[in-house]
Order: structure tokens, then sequence, then C-alpha cells
């Protein structure tokens, strides 16, 4: 039996004391806390995990330094706070990066303000980070010339963090994590009704499962609505009222070749006074974002969005040939939740480009239902946790409330890891297109269970073996990915548990001489449809 099948089981058969809908990163860490410490928890996503708002973000995990010229100091402490938590908890997978940050000519304020802003955030940030520098234009032109100045006023250097491999995948460890203490998750199963019953005193939830088109009803003593943009929507399923709701705005951001050889990321203002970047990602340079407000889910790209993002770029940077189109390996396109109070009947949203991305959680305490409005990647381990007091106060079932349910392995892990792949010679059985040692890659991507693939290539070297060469992905984590990740779709894996779609083109993909062999391996007897399934 499959695990999605193993869990699928569960559902129909036990209570649970919570039932978190939703597997972005708002669900994922719910499940992830409350399982390690010890409540019976189930976890149904409509779509595969972080198939929404959380596999189309920046990558970066930030103190919120555009909220300073709002003057919110206290979300800014607090982000910086959770930001700190984050790179000390997953130093392998979360890592400090230099903003190098121009300013144009007339820009709305001075350049020394600025610099003095961000060493101000610098303080907030608890000095964790590298200091902030001040930037001449001919500091600029000479670390990135890449940058054209002519019309700029020089700039500034700052630290924040980003996610070395993909945003999703780090959803999902979070998931994977609540599995292996017990939680019940299952992806492709949408929930499409809810009563709360006086009788008996649990949630009746009426789901289905899209895979094998079946519906069948999950008993829970608690209800988390974790479903990000549709957190409103399933609250009218349910018959729950609320004093806050979400406006949308959409995100673009495009995958194209790389652009700087440096590993920090520039920083410019677009031409609609927002941050405007170009991050790393492996192979690629990340170029946006935009900031659209929509009403219609889910967002789509527009040639609007593509000719603004463009435009801003070749404006800001000397390329040999200017970005087109046809330079666009992969797009992102994601809708922020942004919380607003409900007033009289009519959404209060201020200044539309100033609202922030604070969390909110409401709860309904008589009939145990909690809504997450908004949030983001920087703040999960706060939602975490607040759920965990939350579910206390609620009298649900919390057993073992001190136990640590985040972060990475210990250091003595970690070294009998490095030990293991040194004594079976692990980097030196394939070539990768990075410098990056395999076992430095191995241990990031899966942790505790990467010794599991190094047991593997002990009593197989071909194991060890690249299956998809440019993705970097070898023979043991295929089948890893198959035993243990849930990979119901190709577009599972290689948007999601990967990043293989957004670094390495559709048609590359398509031809690539191992694609087959990795489906046979993550589907069986499933290979051929699920290959169809994703390229025609």
């Amino acid at each position: 039996m499959s695990l999605r099948e193993s869990n699928l089981s569960q559902l129909k058969s036990k209570i649970f004391d919570v039932l978190v809908v939703g597997g972005g990163i708002n669900g994922s860490v719910a499940a992830a806390a409350l399982s390690a410490k010890g409540s019976k928890v189930a976890l149904v996503e409509k779509k595969d995990f972080a198939s929404y708002t959380s596999q189309e973000s920046s990558n970066l995990a930030w103190g919120g330094i555009k909220y300073m010229e709002s003057y919110e100091f206290g979300l800014v402490w607090n982000l910086c706070a959770s930001r700190n938590r984050l790179i000390r908890s997953f130093p392998s997978q979360v890592k400090e990066i230099r903003f190098f940050t121009t300013l144009p000519k007339k820009f709305r304020k001075p350049r020394l303000l600025v610099f003095l802003g961000s060493c101000l955030y610098w303080v907030m940030g608890r000095f964790f980070t590298k200091p902030p520098r001040l930037l001449s234009k001919r500091q600029i032109r000479k670390e990135e010339p890449i940058v054209k100045i002519d019309n700029t006023q020089g700039g500034l250097e700052y630290s924040d963090s980003y996610l070395v491999d993909n945003d999703a995948r780090f959803v999902f460890k979070f998931v994977r994590k609540a599995m292996d203490y017990g939680c019940a998750a299952t992806n492709y199963t949408k929930v499409q009704n809810s009563e709360y019953s006086d009788e008996d005193k649990l949630w009746h939830i009426l789901v289905k499962d899209l895979i094998h088109n079946q519906e069948f009803v999950v008993k829970a003593r608690s209800i988390v609505n974790a479903t990000g943009p549709f957190v409103d929507q399933l609250n009218q399923y349910s018959h729950i009222e609320t004093q806050h709701q979400h406006l949308f705005s959409k995100g673009v951001h495009l995958i194209v070749r790389k652009l700087s050889q440096v590993r920090h990321v520039l920083t410019f203002f677009a031409s609609d006074g927002r941050m405007f970047f170009v991050i790393p990602m492996g192979p690629r340079s990340c170029i946006g974002t935009t900031d659209t407000r929509v009403s219609d889910l889910p967002p789509r790209v527009t040639e609007e969005d593509r000719n603004f993002i463009l435009e801003n770029i070749n404006e800001r940077l000397n390329l040999e040939q200017a970005l087109t189109s046809d330079d666009i390996i992969a797009e992102r396109c994601g809708v922020r939740p942004l919380v607003v109070k409900k007033k009289g009947g009519d959404q209060d949203d201020g200044d539309w480009l100033n609202l922030s991305r604070k969390h909110v959680i409401e709860v309904d305490r008589d009939r145990r239902h909690v809504s997450i409005f908004g949030g983001k990647l920087t703040d999960c381990i706060n939602i975490g946790e607040e759920l965990v007091d939350i579910m206390i106060d609620m009298n649900i079932d919390v057993p073992q409330a001190k136990t640590m349910w985040y972060g990475e392995p210990d250091e003595a892990v970690w070294r009998e890891f490095q030990k293991q792949a040194r004594l079976i010679g692990l980097d030196g059985l394939t070539s990768v297109s990075s410098s990056e040692p395999l076992s430095v890659r191995l241990w990031r991507r899966y942790g505790m269970r990467a010794l599991e693939l190094l047991e593997d290539i002990r009593q197989d070297i071909r194991m060890a073996d690249l299956v998809i060469e440019e993705a970097e992905y070898i023979r043991a984590e295929l089948h890893y990915a198959a035993k243990s990740e849930m990979i119901t779709k190709l577009e599972d894996f290689l948007r999601r548990r990967s990043k293989i779609a957004l670094v390495v083109s559709h048609d590359t993909i398509k031809s690539a001489p191992g694609l087959r062999e990795a489906c046979r391996i993550l589907f069986e007897d499933q290979a051929d449809e699920r290959y169809r399934e994703y390229f025609f």
C-alpha cells in the first residue's frame, strides 16, 4: 500500500484531534507542530502540497525592510526575529544573502536617509547579519558592472536571507515532518462541506479523493482553516463568521538565464515604486516582482506583466542583448492574501501598496474552529507555535507540549552523515554542474533521511548515477521520492519536490534521456499515463 493510500485509510477510520485544511506553509507548520507535540492530526490539500501561494514566492525569508517606510516597526521587529530563527534552525536551507541595492536619482528619500534606515533595520535584526554598507556609484560599477549607474545616486548593501532550494520543497519538509509523527496527510483531497455536531461535539467533514473520485467523511474535534486565499470561501461552507477577510495582490516573477555571477540579490525600485529583484536561483536568475490588485483566482501572467518586468530589468542592467519573452525559461505567478478588517460589509483596504503580509488568527472557541489569515514563509514558526497555544486553550489534547518540532538534526548527526558519505566516496561517484558537493546537496534536501540514501548507494553503486542530468537528481533520490514524498503527478516532482521545472525549459525536460526512467521509478505501471498527463 502506498503512503497516500495508507493515509487515506486513516482518514476514513479515525477520529482526529485536529483536521488541518490546506497544505501550504500555514497548514504544513500547523500539522507539523501539533503532530510533533502528540496531537492526532489530519491534513488535507485539494491539490498538491504547496501548490498555490506557497510555490510562487520570491524564495526570500526577509525581515520586512519595506515596512520600515510605513513605520510598522513592531512588525519588522517580529519578522527579523523570525528570520533569524529560520537561519539558526535551518542552516543548510536558509542562508544569509546580501542585497545589493541601487537608488535612482530623485528617489523619494535621500540616499543617506535610506542607508540610515538600513542601519536601523540591522539594529532591529539584533545585529544578527552583516552590517549594511553605503555604496557610491564608483563602488557599484566596480563590484557589479552589470548594473547601470548613469541615472542613479549610488546605493547600499544590507542582508536578509533566502531559500537555497525552492519554497515548495521547504513547505513539504514540514508535511513530511508531520507524517513522521503520525499525521494522516493527503494531497488531491478536497473538502466538500463541513458541519459541527452539538450532539457528539465533532466536526463532520465531507471530503473527496480527487484521484479515485470517492467521497467520505472525516471526523475531528477541531478544524484549522489554513487554505490561504480560500479561507473566506471555506468559512462560508462551515458557517463561520470572522472579523477579517482577504484582499489579493498578484506577484509575477520570470526565470531567465543567470544574469550575475555574484551570489547576491540585485535590488532596485521599479517604475511603480516597489522593490524589484534579481534573485539567484541555482543556474538561473529570478526577476520580479509585480504588485497588481486582483479579485479572480487563480491569477494569470499577462503580457502586461511580462513587459513590465522585462522593461524594468532592461532599463537597469547592462546586458549584451536585452531580455525578451524568448529568454523566459519559466514563470511564477502567485497571489498574496492580504488581511483587512471587515467594515460594514465593505472591505477596508487603506493604502493598497502598503498593506503588509502580517497574519491574523481568528478562533471560534465554541465550535473549536481556527482561521488563519495572511502570513508568509518568514513567520511560519510563529504560526505553528501560536496554533499549539490555541489548541491547548480549547482543551484539545497536546500531550507533549514542550517537544521541539522544527529545525535540522543536530551537529552530531551531520558529522555522522559526512563520515558515512566519505566512506563510500560519495562525492567522487558522479559529476555535477555545480561546485557543491553531492553530500551537501543530499543533506540539505533530506536531512536525517539522507542516511537512507547512503545505504541504498552502499548496496548498489548505480543508485548514485544521475538520472536527470541537468536537474542533478540521482537514482537513489527518485526511489526515495517514490516511497516517501507522496508524488501523485509528474508536476508534483518537477515543480514542487524539486525545482526542475523552474530552471530547465519545458522542451529540455521533455527530451531528457532519463525522464522516462524517472517516471517508471516514480509511478511504476502508471508511468506513461503520468508522462502524457504532464506533456500533452
